[in-house]
């Protein structure tokens, strides 16, 4: 096999013919950080949006000084969003009732259209986020009945 990495860290080359994307390789020490949804957040961008032809979207997303606030009820125009914590912890609440305290090691998938809340953060977190597809739109909107 004969395969050439390319600037952005995808590597093509030969497959076996079942391959349905590309290879994306994203070197820690060549990190490529894209703009994203929240100014206060970095977004490492993995290259996996490219690899899949926007199928599937993979960043690190990482803070050094906390939320602040909530970031107020919303949700994302998706088919499923996953988040796996690496470092820190981040409070949710969501439209059913549930209250999460996401720490390091935990994950959580959260369905697209679901409403929730992110309440309060570490100061320092790092966090893997996954979404199907790639593209990924936040919509604001009301608290779900009897939330504020």
């Amino acid at each position: 096999m004969n395969d050439a990495v390319g600037d952005t860290g995808t590597t093509t080359g030969t497959t076996t013919g079942t391959t349905t994307g590309k290879l994306a390789y994203a070197p820690a020490s060549n990190p490529n950080y894209t703009p994203g949804r929240r100014s206060f957040f970095k977004y490492r961008e993995l290259g996996v949006t490219e690899a899949t032809g926007g199928r599937m979207r993979a960043q690190v997303t990482s803070c050094t000084r906390g939320l602040g606030e909530p970031t107020g009820w919303h949700y994302h125009v998706c088919e499923h969003q996953l988040v796996y914590m690496m470092k820190g912890w981040v409070d949710l609440e969501f439209e059913d009732g549930t209250k999460v305290h996401l720490v390091a090691g935990d994950s959580l998938m959260i369905p697209g259209g679901m409403r929730h809340n992110e309440t309060a953060t570490a100061d320092e977190l790092e966090l893997l986020e996954v979404s199907v597809p790639a593209e990924m739109k936040t919509v604001v909107c009301d608290p779900p009945p009897g939330r504020s």
